[in-house]
């Protein structure tokens, strides 16, 4: 079977930039991906190249085992960073049009816009004109005139931008259902706490470049390592404690077995003479596991 999504060796140059530098990617069917890295990372530009917006100068990018044509395209959805919409029709208008844009009309057309008013919990504003909604409510409608058609591959470029957590929630909310059904998605997003909880695959792009490909878990073993960060802040700085990283008033280390690890620790600090002030354990997160990789934080 072939993959839902096949890149190979995409390059893409704007004068001297290299916004894309070799990128291999694979997506398969039901399957959610983040795709992450920081700003001018190539995030934008490889979406754009998969939707069939911008023509890579290398490389080849096949759908569903097809190269990327318009016959092909009509099976994707796709949400850009901008809202899209008709500011001056309804919420109900713009449902139509894009429908009627992907060729559906009648019956068909009614009962999936009432469908998608209800999934987006749009419904109590249908004749709301789109320049009068919220911004986290024209988010959730651009997502919601890109599936009318049903597509089997999803691309979201920053679906959660600028939206407050109620509405970024109902976002989630949403995708999730959409996952449920089998649809396959690949999301940019700088939300890693959020992407850390819904995306079986993580791919981190930085400089053009993939750097980092797999699920959460993987890239965990992969860059940082297993097991959780223990902090142990003392009253006073003590001599070296075997397994231990002095850091000023405070002790680190890595541990796997919190359990049976941290009381043989707490002996060990004891007998050099050291008070426990406070214990912390870090869980390793996808902001460190970013950090460790790229070097800075992800902000919007």
């Amino acid at each position: 079977m072939h993959p839902v999504l096949d890149v190979a060796g995409v390059k893409k140059r704007f004068g001297d930039v290299e916004a894309l530098c070799g990128v291999d990617l694979r997506l398969d069917k039901g399957e959610w991906l983040g795709l992450l890295g920081p700003n001018g990372a190539g995030k934008s530009t490889l979406i754009r190249a998969i939707a069939g917006r911008v023509v890579p100068d290398e490389g080849t990018i096949r759908i569903f085992g097809e190269p990327n044509q318009i016959g092909v395209r009509r099976r994707l959805g796709i949400v850009p960073q901008e809202i899209a919409l008709y500011g001056r029709l309804t919420t109900l208008e713009n449902l139509r049009a894009f429908g009627e844009l992907f060729g559906l009309s009648g019956k068909d057309l009614t009962l999936r816009i009432d469908r998608a008013l209800a999934w987006s919990a749009l419904t109590d504003k249908a004749a709301e004109r789109v320049s009068r909604l919220s911004g986290g409510m024209q988010r959730r409608l651009n997502i919601a005139c890109s599936v009318l058609h049903g597509p089997e591959l999803l691309l979201l470029d920053e679906p959660t931008a600028g939206v407050d957590p109620q509405n970024r929630e109902r976002i989630w909310r949403m995708l999730g259902e959409l996952r449920a059904e089998g649809t396959s998605i690949t999301l940019t997003t700088h939300q890693l706490d959020e992407a850390q909880q819904t995306c079986e695959r993580i791919v981190i792009i930085d400089h053009g470049r993939v750097i980092a490909d797999g699920s959460f878990d993987e890239l965990v073993r992969k860059t940082i390592g297993a097991g959780a960060k223990l902090v142990v802040t003392l009253e006073r700085p003590v001599d070296s404690v075997e397994g231990l990283v002095a850091q000023g008033n405070e002790l680190v280390a890595t541990v796997s077995d919190v359990a049976r690890e941290i009381p043989q620790i707490l002996a060990r600090v004891e007998t050099r003479g050291g008070k426990v002030l406070n214990l912390a354990i870090e869980q390793p997160t996808l902001q460190s596991v970013f950090i460790h990789l790229t070097g800075r934080e992800l902000r919007e």
